[in-house]
C-alpha cells in the first residue's frame, strides 16, 4: 500500500493534465485477471480497510498522525538514500542520509521531521526505479489486492524493500507486525483525500488508475523528461 501512497497523488495530477488515453494492451496482458483482483480489492477495502482508516482519522489527533507519518517517512528516506547511491546520485544521497541522521536522533526516531524544518529536501526513490535505471523493463502491469498497482519490475523492487526493511529485523513479532499494520493504516488514511479525485474523475476507475500509475512511474524514471511513447 505504501507504493500506492507514493504514486497515486502525483499520478492523478499527471493524468488530469495529460488525459486518460487507453494504455496499449501490451502493458496489461493480464487485464481480465487484474480487473478481477481490482474488484476483490474494492470489495475488501470498502467493507473493512476504508472504514478503519476513516475511524483512525476521526479519532486520532493530528499531531499523533503526523508523528506516525513522519516515522515511516524516515524509513522512506533511508531507502531513497540507498537507491540514490545505487543510481550514482551523490548529492541526493547526501540529503537523504542527512535527513535520516537528523530525524532519527534529534527527531526521536523520525517522529519529528526536523530535516524539513531545516530545509533539507526530501527525495523519493525506490528499487523499482533503480532497476529501471539499470535497464530492466517494466514487465506486465499487475494489480495486487490491498497493495495496489505495480509492474513486475516495481513489484520485485518492493519485495527487496520489504525483505530489507529495518522493521523486519525486530525480534518481537507482536511489535513487528503492529508496526507493519500501523504503516499500512497510515498510508490508507493519507489516500482518503486522493481517492475523491479518482471517484469523481473516472468512468472506468481501473483504467484510470492503471494509466495514472504507468504515466507517473515513467515520469519518475526519466526525471520529468520522458521520451515520446511508441503508439500502436
Amino acid at each position: 500500500m505504501n507504493a500506492l501512497h507514493h504514486i497515486l497523488t502525483p499520478a492523478l495530477a499527471a493524468v488530469l493534465l495529460a488525459g486518460c488515453a487507453a494504455t496499449p494492451s501490451r502493458v496489461d496482458p493480464l487485464e481480465p485477471w487484474n480487473r478481477a483482483m481490482y474488484s476483490v480489492h474494492e470489495t475488501v477495502d470498502t467493507a473493512v480497510i476504508k472504514p478503519v482508516a476513516q475511524a483512525y482519522v476521526r479519532n486520532t489527533p493530528d499531531p499523533v498522525r503526523t508523528g506516525v507519518s513522519n516515522f515511516f517517512g524516515n524509513i522512506d528516506d533511508l531507502f531513497s538514500g540507498i537507491n540514490d547511491v545505487l543510481q550514482g546520485k551523490a548529492n541526493r544521497a547526501g540529503d537523504a542520509f542527512g535527513r535520516v541522521l537528523l530525524n532519527s536522533t534529534f527527531g526521536i526516531a523520525g517522529i519529528f521531521d526536523l530535516a524539513s524544518m531545516a530545509g533539507i529536501p526530501k527525495d523519493k526513490n525506490d528499487f523499482g526505479l533503480t532497476f529501471g535505471k539499470w535497464g530492466a523493463p517494466d514487465g506486465p502491469y499487475l494489480f495486487i489486492p490491498l497493495f495496489g498497482p505495480t509492474t513486475v519490475r516495481d513489484g520485485t523492487g518492493w519485495l527487496v524493500r520489504i525483505y530489507t526493511s529495518p522493521i523486519g529485523y525486530i525480534d518481537e513479532w507482536a511489535v513487528r507486525w503492529s508496526l507493519w499494520g500501523l504503516g499500512y493504516l497510515d498510508t490508507r488514511a493519507q489516500l482518503l483525500d486522493s481517492e475523491t479525485v479518482l471517484d469523481t474523475a473516472a468512468l472506468d476507475k481501473y483504467r484510470f488508475l492503471r494509466n495514472a500509475y504507468l504515466r507517473s512511474r515513467r515520469y519518475q524514471l526519466y526525471e520529468g523528461n520522458p521520451p515520446p511513447e511508441t503508439e500502436e
